[in-house]
């Protein structure tokens, strides 16, 4: 599975992200399998992480061989699309020992994610290639071309710099790629909730606001870890609105559909793309407020501009 400048001759970048495109079960296994069968032959560690019916259908074929592959899925470990950098693909690349090549399938956009999902699966598979520049990684992600719409896959050619044709064609380069132009357009605006309740908060209002907003998601229906993750996520925004957002900000909790969602508005800007996606370092304290929400919400949307900075997340109720 290399690109054309591979196959012509030049120095491969150490890390691959190719998008494999199929259209039935035939297709899935025949760019899955072998991916997968050839890693274990050379004795490089290999992850799927791909949706509950899909892992069913690579570990079926791949026999006793499954027993070797750290098999996840993802609809589970990638609920939210935020936390799959971290706790799924840097969390098995990074355990393994350097020197080999890490493998993984990671398959974070299947027919069936919202519109509320979409934009953060796109900018994760933008962000893809800046979290894992110059390592030696592969990552491949399946797309299902029979059922995902154009526009999905469209943003797939420009988010993986090599693609897969559905079928047995030949691997080719995208001229689409433009990973920073995805994260770019998907950075949304998202627009105020007039009836939800609304809590103007700063440095000494923390506990009060975090009290309220607890209430207000028990009043909504959240119980239980989910309600302590609710008071958890309010908890780190805010704090780090007071540190980093200007001092103060704006809380607002609502309920929608089957969620509890909360956001916080401040006038900071955020400026690393990657933030809330990277592990965090040994040793290092603070930077961890939006990863530990990533990994806690079911859903985390963020929007920045010279405006400020807007993070909403959602909690199933």
């Amino acid at each position: 599975m290399r690109a054309a400048a591979e196959q012509a001759g030049a120095a491969p970048e150490p890390f691959a992200h190719p998008a494999l495109f199929y259209r039935d079960e035939r297709e899935y296994l025949d760019g899955t399998v072998p991916f997968v069968r050839e890693a274990l032959a050379a004795g490089d560690p290999v992850a799927v992480a791909v949706p509950g019916d899909r892992l069913r259908l690579i570990r079926d074929a791949l026999g006793d061989d499954a027993r070797a592959v750290r098999l996840l899925d993802m609809r589970e470990a990638g609920r939210n699309p935020g936390r799959i950098i971290p706790g799924v693909l840097r969390s098995f690349a990074d355990a393994q020992p350097d020197g080999r090549r890490v493998r993984i399938i990671g398959e974070p956009i299947w027919a069936g994610r919202s519109a509320a999902e979409y934009p953060a699966c796109a900018q994760h598979e933008a962000l893809i290639n800046a979290a894992f520049r110059g390592r030696t990684v592969t990552i491949l992600c399946p797309y299902d071309a029979g059922n995902l719409p154009e526009p999905v896959l469209a943003d797939a050619r420009a988010t993986h710099p090599v693609v897969l044709p559905a079928g047995s064609g030949p691997a080719r380069d995208s001229a689409a790629y433009a990973p920073d132009a995805v994260v770019a357009r998907y950075n949304e605006p998202l627009p105020l909730v007039p009836d939800a309740l609304t809590l103007p908060f700063a440095a000494e209002s923390l506990t009060r606001v975090r009290h309220l907003t607890t209430d207000e998601g028990r009043r909504l229906g959240l119980t239980g870890v989910t309600l302590e993750d609710l008071a958890l996520a309010a908890a780190e925004l805010t704090t780090n609105s007071v540190v980093h957002g200007g001092g103060a900000g704006v809380l607002r909790v609502w309920g929608e559909g089957g969620h509890v969602l909360c956001e916080v508005r401040d006038r900071g800007r955020l400026t690393d793309p990657l933030a809330g996606r990277r592990p965090p370092v040994r040793g290092r304290s603070g930077g961890r407020g939006l990863l530990l929400v990533n990994l806690i919400a079911d859903l985390v949307r963020m929007h920045t501009g010279d405006e400020g900075t807007t993070v909403r997340c959602w909690f199933a109720r």
